[in-house]
């Protein structure tokens, strides 16, 4: 993940949520995800766009962003 969000500065912002925190715990719960990892994309205007849970699909990410 660190790489790719290097690669694709000023066109992806990656947030990071420590669900061992009770603010992580919180976020999780209102995003509806219990596994870790998990991966959401979401549009400029916040829909979301896809997600998935394990490892990340880093070609998936870059089609979706538009690479």
């Amino acid at each position: 993940m660190d790489g790719l969000e290097k690669e694709m500065s000023g066109r992806l912002d990656v947030i990071r949520v420590d669900i061992h925190t009770r603010d992580g715990r919180e976020l999780a719960n209102q995003m509806g995800f219990e596994y870790t990892p998990t991966f959401i994309l979401f549009s400029a205007d916040g829909a979301e766009l896809w997600r998935q849970v394990g490892g990340l699909d880093v070609d998936r990410v870059r089609q979706s962003v538009g690479e």
